[in-house]
């Protein structure tokens, strides 16, 4: 049993597998090679698997490679410090996968050589690993979701603004399915029927074997998930969870099937907990009954009874005719913009994208945003104030608003009117898609990576970039929440407490002139200022 345990700790440490000499060698108790091949009989513990040696010698044709096998699952607590004893693996179930982004483990050793055919299917994140371990709990110095693998909701509808700049990946269908080869990912021929297979939660592998040959990777992308955007938004990826129950079918969480008592989550409140919880489990109840979901290790336990069952998530199939169709149908107008501000010109309402609406200089609207302009601007004359209405942003923003209030205990959200410089060449994009710094350009660090708004039009002004003699500024309503003090590193802001994490960064947490947003549904660009540049003037 010592041996067995040894054994298996130095395979799990040298990425799972080593060649049946290379183990002998590297065993601390020194046993002989009878002894241990004695204990790689145990068929619940390793596997023995044959390939070409390097040699050509006849009798180095082929050299025994011994696999770590588990009986059980992964060590779900590996990450966090398990001791060692839990008689669970401790290697990283995405790394694999073949989808750890780890460098290290990326660059394990593969037991068989090229022809990946078969396929798990792993219940996994965009960016499901980082660093080597789960991305299910956020924090303030990694990315939610690697955006540049998520297909671009405005190119598949109708047009992109930012364009080739984009850094989203534009395509035609909500999802894509490709192979690596070399450094480059491929497209499959048979796209469709490779996602029709995989929304299917019967199938736990897609074969490969007639689509290509010698890939080493799969990846899938896919358009952001349905429970992030406002119901509005159309052709986002409507993610479905199901359990296996004691039969081994596969049901949908909050479905009523005949045979079991109804969950008290659905598929959508699993989606959320699983995208924006910092913790890796949730509670729920079904019945009498009361369950834990675990999201790293994809299981649903009996609180009473220990009995565990297996989740899975996958993605509400749609076909390209249903692709086709959808955009014909358009926006999802079931409700109609039902947050759109009274003051608005009803007859410039675009179903997607915008219109600018120059104001009279005479209204008060008019003199409400060139006050505040002029407070640290006053010799800078104003050319023009337009009004953006774009509806499907500002119900995107109105949905972030009541979403910040309700997780605020029904306190209204911090709300501001701030001002960003910009560059004419990127007017167009923000107005259609909002703010993004990655393509807009990014104006300092200092406080975090995300988009910079200033309480002030003087600072501002230093990021305006100069069409002839004539800048423009965004003044924008901003959701600045609940906020902290920056730092360089963030990409999103810190936790507050063990659940709930800050809003917004700043330059001052008492006295803030420079706050740093880093979702973009927090921010409407609400008016585009034009005026006359300074520096023009002496």
């Amino acid at each position: 049993m010592a041996l067995a345990v040894q054994a298996l700790r130095v395979l799990c440490a040298s990425g799972g597998c080593l060649e049946q000499g290379e183990l002998l060698r590297r065993l601390p108790a020194r046993p002989s090679a009878e002894q241990l091949a004695a204990v790689l009989r145990d068929a619940q513990r390793f596997t023995l698997v044959r390939r070409p040696g390097r040699a050509a010698a006849a009798a180095e044709a082929e050299v025994a490679v011994v696999v770590a096998t588990s009986p059980v699952r992964l060590c779900p607590e590996h990450v966090a410090g398990c001791p060692g004893q839990c008689g669970q693996l401790h290697i990283c179930k995405y790394h694999l996968k073949g989808f750890c982004r780890n460098q290290l483990a990326r660059n394990m050793y593969d037991i068989k050589n090229g022809n990946r055919n078969m396929y798990d299917i792993e219940d996994v994140k965009s960016s499901p690993c980082k660093d080597g371990k789960p991305s299910t709990r956020r924090d303030s110095s990694s990315s939610k979701e690697d955006e540049s693998e998520q297909i671009c909701l405005h190119h598949l509808y109708r047009s992109c603004g930012f364009k080739e700049k984009c850094i989203r990946t534009h395509f035609h269908l909500p999802y894509r399915w490709q192979y690596s080869e070399g450094n480059t990912w491929k497209d499959f021929i048979n796209m469709e029927e490779i996602e029709e297979a995989y929304c299917d939660p019967k199938n736990a592998s897609i074969c490969f074997r007639d689509m290509c040959c010698e890939f080493q990777k799969v990846r899938r992308l896919s358009t952001a998930s349905s429970v992030t955007k406002p119901p509005h938004f159309i052709l986002t990826t409507e993610w479905i969870w199901y359990w296996k129950d004691e039969y081994g079918m596969w049901q949908e969480y909050g479905k009523q099937d005949g045979l079991h008592e109804v969950a008290t989550v659905s598929s959508d409140d699993l989606e959320k907990a699983y995208l924006y919880d910092s913790s890796p489990k949730m509670t729920f109840k079904a019945g009498r009954h009361e369950y834990e979901i675990n999201f790293v290790s994809m299981l649903q336990k009996n609180i009473c009874y220990k009995t565990e069952r297996k989740i899975c998530r996958r993605p509400k199939f749609v076909s390209q005719e249903e692709v086709e169709k959808i955009k014909d149908r358009g926006v999802k107008h079931t409700e109609g913009f039902k947050n759109i501000p009274a003051h608005w010109d009803k007859s410039a309402l675009p179903e997607l994208g915008f219109k600018l609406i120059e104001l009279d200089c005479s209204s008060e609207e008019y003199k409400k945003v060139k006050v505040d302009f002029q407070r640290t601007m006053p010799k800078a004359p104003i050319k023009k104030i337009c009004r953006v209405q774009n509806p499907s942003l500002w119900e995107l923003y109105q949905w972030q608003k009541d979403l910040m209030q309700k997780s605020n205990g029904g306190k209204a959200a911090d709300e501001r009117f701030l001002f960003h410089g910009t560059s004419k060449k990127d007017i167009d994009a923000i107005c259609q898609q909002n703010f993004d710094w990655r393509i807009c350009g990014l104006h300092g660090t200092v406080y975090g990576k995300g988009s910079y708004f200033a309480r002030d039009a003087s600072y501002s002004d230093n990021y305006c970039g100069t069409d002839s003699n004539t800048k423009t500024m965004f003044l924008a309503r901003v959701l600045v929440g609940e906020f902290t003090l920056g730092s360089s590193h963030y990409v999103r802001p810190p936790m507050k407490d063990s659940q709930k994490f800050y809003d917004s960064c700043v330059n001052n947490s008492t006295n803030p002139s420079i706050f740093v947003i880093f979702e973009k549904q927090q921010i409407y660009p609400e008016y585009l200022i034009e005026y006359q540049a300074l520096a023009r003037l002496l």
